[in-house]
């Protein structure tokens, strides 16, 4: 959908970061009265739209502070395995793991916000705008990865502008315009839809 439209929103009431009216329900249990700590325990974990790591910590302190929902703030459980998974999903973090978060690049930070995540174990993982601000060749490279997420067994709720990318990469899509679905469909389904085609992938077809 457009700016505006309220995909972000629609993330940010999932994650109960902002209060809306109705019902959202996870499992069967209703998640409008719970905080975001509580649903972060249920395993909902939400990678905001610009990333927003920790600029003052590095990597591997970014990574570690993803296990707070299961570990707790001052946790001692060990979770050496769920790091190395990371590192294999994404060898470059693996490199900087004694970077500080700032001084990495655009699509660097994204990776760990991702993983950052993940060492949450995710059973849905919120993907607010993944490839924002990034090149088309290191977008490229994030997807194969979030497919790569997908295929190990984790829900991905994505929102994404991109909308040739997303449907490229997704098994079902929603249109939103103005707070309402107004189109969805098997991505594949919707990737040749008129409408969708004139208005999102910048093709113009025949009436």
């Amino acid at each position: 959908g457009p700016n505006g439209a309220g995909k972000t929103t629609l993330l940010n009431s999932i994650s109960r970061m902002v209060s809306t009216a109705g019902s959202i329900t996870w499992n069967d249990k209703d998640l409008t009265s719970l905080n975001p700590t509580k649903i972060s325990k249920m395993g909902i974990m939400h990678v905001p739209s610009g990333r927003h790591v920790f600029p003052g910590l590095t990597v591997m302190e970014n990574l570690e502070l993803g296990t707070a929902n299961w570990r707790g703030a001052f946790g001692k459980a060990d979770y050496k395995n769920d790091v190395e998974t990371i590192f294999a999903l994404f060898p470059r973090l693996k490199e900087r793991k004694d970077q500080l978060a700032w001084s990495m690049s655009g699509g660097e930070q994204q990776m760990l916000a991702i993983g950052r995540a993940m060492m949450g174990r995710p059973k849905i993982l919120l993907l607010d705008e993944p490839s924002m601000g990034l090149a088309p060749v290191v977008v490229a490279e994030l997807f194969e990865k979030i497919v790569e997420i997908n295929q190990s067994g984790i829900t991905i709720l994505l929102v994404e502008q991109n909308a040739r990318i997303a449907l490229e990469n997704t098994d079902y899509a929603y249109v939103i315009e103005e707070g309402h679905i107004t189109l969805e469909g098997p991505s594949e389904q919707l990737r040749d839809d008129p409408k969708v085609v004139q208005a999102y992938l910048g093709k113009f077809v025949n009436q």
